[in-house]
């Protein structure tokens, strides 16, 4: 519970500091379970309650509606005398909606409470555009998102009746009504997204017949890109073909490369990898057939090769040779529309990605386009023009998405100073929440909110910073006093929540970091439970091993809800999931993402193994999103280690690492032993028992009672 109003006695010395400070550009960094929240909301109390700042000049931001939420429900419990909230908040019989009605009414019961400001990102650009953006935006505007509920219960009503996919696979079909966009988008995804011509072919999953790897437009494969380019061309112009028939003129049976019927002629294609020409040219002319060659070498030059084709098969097709061919997107794409979904997501993250990274789309096309692979520059060739028509489409139709809520506030404030004006004056405090997790467009916006006279007051830690993936920059945490200069940097260096096994693993584990800023958190809460690491010959072991410790826990007077399963991705909790359902065991169990500022009081660790599906699982993402953002596999790696320290530091008083012999994952080295104990599943011995005679000590075979030499009985 909040400390009632100037109380500061429950807390410690940098936490009293953080609270009082007078300083215009405040950091407060928080090492886990060192009381933050409890901080910050002290901090609102005490402008109000000490400083006499009216609430409505306050402005606090969250990242999560339930973080917005449990901001004002610890507010209305300080408030509340009574205790009733606390009791209806706590309550299983209480349903969520019950709850969320309950809140308003409380939270219009206290005055000073219901003039905060207390919003997400999002909720407060929303609010921003609705009252005031109409020189920027349509103010009726509708959100659009990957549902149509809204991704925010604060939006629910609002949304757009189309969701993000709907759209861009709408704008995705109405672009291929231009054939040639049409054949190119199929020869991506072709080559790409089935045949993977990208990837090394000697792996044995790419093994084909005949060594035939690459498919054309029509769907016949081919052995090589040069045909597969000849086939396109054919398949463009409607012009239809026979790939390798069987043919036998005369002395022996072969097969040439392409036959067209239209114009009753054959083509082979020559390269080095063709076999002799001579012996099968004889043959074309033994039987008066018509042969035409193509050089490897002429398919260096495109618009050469096209010629090429155009003087030799054109001018021999009848002259009621109509190349007029109706192509549609579903026909073209029938039987890869699981592919082309799978495209239309990648899309997605490109258009969120060049909002994140505030680059205008042509920018990235011109980046794209000097790459050096093929791929890279042909998809960007593809995308730009469906990611443009999005943003134009979106526009016309009044839907702002979640980056455009926040990229749009920013430039109403830049472009209106008489807007910008009217919410520097209002908000003369401005409280960030979890600030390690902002990106570039909310520093954009808060920036933009600050004068001279505003006290920004942000509270995060950077050792716990982990959506890198989202587009958060964890340098604006680090380097805090670069990018707000004359600033005072506190740190909150008590946990308490976890014993002191646990905070000293953790801070052993996060000392391998480089890109940090350094603490040294201790505990305020001793024990003798050292942190178990348990390592299994296999999945099975581990399995047993946590079904038999969950048993254990739960007959010492554990709940279900005492006990917490983490794991890096959810894959890795399947077979645990299915054996504790055979055994009726119920367990909290998250991604390590998804508990970010939970705790319990018993913590199992999940798939801590080295390689691939494993932790740390440094996943270097297709070379495509490094033209908008480059990755660098140490930041990637440092994330990973926050990722692992973030799973640590949930544990109250226990905590359990699971993995397997042989496989131990690199993080598990870097706790000290004199933090763990470890245990393993015993194996048998790989050497068979020596059974010696204790008189004459002659070797005896395992099922001997009497020594055959000497006659002494075994074991006496």
């Amino acid at each position: 519970m909040i400390a009632n109003k100037t109380d500061l006695s429950s807390f410690n010395e940098p936490q009293v500091e953080a609270v009082i400070s007078q300083t215009k550009r405040v950091l407060v960094l928080a090492g886990a379970g060192s009381g933050k929240t409890k901080t910050l909301l002290q901090k609102l109390i005490y402008l109000i309650e000490e400083k006499g700042v009216s609430p409505a000049n306050i402005l606090a931001i969250t990242f999560t509606k339930n973080a917005t939420n449990e901001m004002i429900d610890r507010l209305i419990i300080s408030a509340d005398q009574s205790g009733e909230y606390e009791k209806m908040l706590t309550s299983k019989h209480v349903k969520k909606n019950e709850k969320d009605y309950e809140r308003i009414n409380f939270q219009k019961k206290y005055n000073w409470i219901d003039g905060l400001t207390i919003k997400t990102f999002h909720g407060f650009c929303y609010t921003i555009l609705r009252n005031d953006g109409v020189n920027e935006f349509d103010n009726k505007f509708r959100i659009i998102g990957n549902d149509k509920k809204g991704a925010d219960e604060d939006f629910s009503n609002l949304s757009a009746p189309e969701t993000t996919f709907e759209v861009v696979h709408k704008l995705l079909i109405d672009q291929c009504n231009d054939t040639e966009y049409l054949l190119d988008l199929k020869r991506y995804m072709l080559d790409y997204l089935i045949d993977k011509i990208h990837v090394e072919k000697a792996d044995g999953k790419f093994l084909v017949k005949d060594n035939k790897y690459f498919t054309t437009l029509d769907g016949t494969k081919v052995r090589s890109k040069s045909e597969q380019y000849i086939a396109d061309w054919f398949y463009r112009h409607s012009i239809k073909f026979e790939y390798e028939p069987l043919l036998n003129v005369k002395d022996f049976s072969f097969h040439p490369d392409f036959f067209i019927p239209a114009a009753n002629m054959y083509i082979e294609h020559v390269s080095d990898k063709s076999y002799p020409m001579m012996k099968k040219e004889e043959q074309f002319h033994k039987g008066n057939l018509l042969l035409v060659k193509t050089y490897e070498a002429m398919t260096q030059d495109s618009a050469l090769f096209n010629h090429t084709l155009d003087s030799m098969v054109k001018s021999r097709l009848p002259s009621t040779f109509n190349e007029q061919g109706s192509l549609t997107y579903n026909e073209e794409f029938k039987g890869y529309h699981e592919n082309m979904k799978d495209l239309v997501f990648q899309i997605i993250r490109i258009i969120d990605m060049i909002k994140v990274e505030n680059i205008h789309p042509k920018q990235v096309l011109e980046n794209a386009l000097k790459d050096q692979h093929e791929r890279v520059r042909n998809f960007y060739k593809l995308i730009i023009p469906i990611v443009e028509n999005y943003i134009e489409y979106c526009t016309n139709k009044s839907f702002l998405d979640f980056n455009d809520l926040i990229s749009r506030s920013a430039s109403l404030l830049q472009n209106q100073s008489d807007i910008a004006n009217k919410y520097k004056s209002k908000y003369q405090y401005i409280l960030v929440d979890e600030f390690q997790d902002v990106n570039n467009l909310q520093v954009e916006l808060i920036k933009l909110l600050l004068t001279q006279d505003t006290q920004l007051f942000c509270v995060g830690d950077d050792w716990q910073s982990i959506y890198g993936f989202r587009g958060s920059n964890v340098s604006y945490i680090i380097d805090f006093e670069q990018h707000f200069p004359n600033s005072n940097v506190i740190k909150l260096n008590l946990n308490y929540r976890s014993t002191q096994n646990i905070v000293g693993a953790s801070n052993e584990v996060i000392k391998h970091n480089k890109f940090k800023v350094d603490k040294e958190i201790t505990a305020s809460k001793k024990s003798e439970h050292k942190i178990v690491v348990y390592s299994g010959n296999s999945e099975e072991d581990n399995v047993q091993f946590c079904v038999e410790k969950v048993k254990e826990l739960l007959e010492e007077g554990m709940t279900n809800d005492d006990i917490l399963f983490l794991y890096r991705r959810s894959k890795m909790y399947n077979p645990y999931f299915q054996r504790f359902k055979e055994e009726r065991l119920y367990i909290q169990n998250k991604t390590i993402h998804a508990s970010k500022g939970l705790e319990a009081k018993v913590v199992f660790i999940l798939g801590l193994t080295e390689g691939g599906g494993g932790f740390p699982d440094v996943w270097l993402e297709d070379r495509i999103f490094q033209v908008i953002k480059k990755a660098n596999h140490d930041l990637l790696l440092e994330e990973e280690r926050r990722l692992f320290y973030v799973a640590i530091t949930r544990a109250k008083d226990k905590l359990f690492l699971i993995t397997e012999k042989g496989k131990e994952s690199s993080f598990l080295k870097e706790i000290p032993v004199n933090f763990t104990v470890k245990t393993s599943a015993q194996n048998k011995s790989v050497v068979n028992k020596i059974v010696l005679c204790t008189k004459c000590e002659s070797q005896l075979d395992n099922i001997m009672k009497f020594c055959p030499y000497c006659g002494h009985k075994v074991g006496e």
